[in-house]
C-alpha cells in the first residue's frame, strides 16, 4: 500500500497541476513550468488566508472570481529587488557595455522582470552619469500590474534609501545620490527627469513574444524561479530580441550554461553574468 503522506502529496500535485492549467486557459498566465517547489509553498501560503480546506476548493474560485486571481498573482510574483543590488554589476556594465553603448546614436533597453522599479531607476541613473540617457529607450516590463504602477510611480520607503546610497557609491556614483530623488512624507519619489526614457509594460515571459531590436537586456534572478523549459524560452526570446553584439546580464545565480543558446553569446564578464550576443 501506499503511505498516507505520499498519497496525499500526489493528490496535492494533480491539484496545483489542474490549478496552474485552470489559470492559463481563464486567463492567458502560464504558470505551468515555474519551479513546483516554489509555486506549491506560494500557493500553501496564499490559501492559508482564503478560508479554502483544499487547493481544489480554490479552482472554482479562480475560474470564476477575477479579483480571487489577481489576489493569488501577487503571490506568484517575486519582487526581490532594491537600488544598485549588486553593485559590482553596475560598475562591470559602466567598463564593459558603456562603451559600446556609446557608438551607437540610438539604443533600446528591455528590462525583463522589472517588478518594483528599483532597479530599472538604477541602470537610467548610469546611463544618466555617463552622458547616455537621452539616446536610449527603456521598456521595463513584468507580469504584475500592481507592481508595475508601483515602478511607475518611483516612490520608495525612504528608510531603504542609506542602504541605496551605499549601493549606488560601491556602484561607481558620481554624485551624491539624493540628487535622483525628493524626500517627503517619509518616502523617496524618483525624480522625473530620470522616467522620461522608460516605458512601463505588462509582458509576461511565459506566453508572451519578443522585444526587437534590443541592445541590452537586464533579466536578473528571475529565471532562477523557472524550471529549464522555461528557462530555455525565456533565453530563447532574449536571443530573439537582441541585435548582433548586443548584451544580456543576468542575476548572480544564472548563467548560459547547459542552455539551448550558449552558444550564440560570447562571455564579457563572468562575475557579473554579462553576455554578448555573437554575430
Amino acid at each position: 500500500m501506499t503511505p498516507i503522506g505520499n498519497r496525499q502529496s500526489a493528490i496535492e500535485n494533480i491539484e496545483i497541476d489542474l490549478l496552474l492549467e485552470a489559470i492559463f486557459r481563464r486567463y492567458g498566465y502560464d504558470f505551468r513550468s515555474y519551479s513546483k517547489a516554489s509555486i506549491e509553498r506560494r500557493t500553501r501560503l496564499f490559501m492559508s488566508g482564503t478560508g479554502c480546506a483544499s487547493i481544489s476548493e480554490m479552482i472554482p474560485k479562480i475560474l470564476h472570481d477575477q479579483d480571487f486571481f489577481s489576489r493569488l498573482v501577487q503571490y506568484y510574483s517575486v519582487a526581490v529587488t532594491e537600488m544598485f543590488r549588486d553593485p559590482s554589476v553596475y560598475l562591470a556594465i559602466r567598463k564593459n557595455v558603456v562603451p559600446l553603448l556609446r557608438t551607437w546614436p540610438h539604443f533600446k533597453i528591455w528590462h525583463a522582470g522589472c517588478a518594483t522599479g528599483e532597479e530599472v531607476y538604477s541602470l537610467a541613473t548610469v546611463l544618466k552619469e555617463e552622458g547616455l540617457y537621452d539616446r536610449a529607450t527603456i521598456y521595463a516590463t513584468d507580469f504584475n500590474d500592481e507592481n508595475l504602477q508601483r515602478a511607475r510611480e518611483g516612490v520608495y520607503d525612504i528608510g531603504k534609501m542609506k542602504e541605496a546610497t551605499r549601493n549606488y557609491q560601491q556602484a561607481g556614483g558620481k554624485v551624491s545620490f539624493s540628487e535622483y530623488y525628493h524626500a517627503r512624507y517619509g518616502n523617496a519619489a524618483i525624480c522625473d527627469p530620470l522616467k522620461e526614457r522608460i516605458t512601463f509594460a505588462n509582458h509576461n515571459l511565459a506566453v508572451d513574444g519578443a522585444f526587437g531590436e534590443m541592445h541590452l537586456i537586464f533579466c536578473r534572478n528571475v529565471l532562477i524561479y523557472f524550471n529549464r523549459e522555461l528557462q530555455n524560452r525565456a533565453l530563447e526570446l532574449f536571443t530573439e530580441s537582441l541585435v548582433n553584439g548586443g548584451f544580456l546580464c543576468l542575476g548572480a545565480k544564472e548563467d548560459l550554461k547547459f542552455s539551448s543558446v550558449s552558444s550564440r553569446y560570447e562571455v564579457v564578464d563572468g562575475k557579473s553574468k554579462i553576455y554578448k550576443k555573437k554575430g
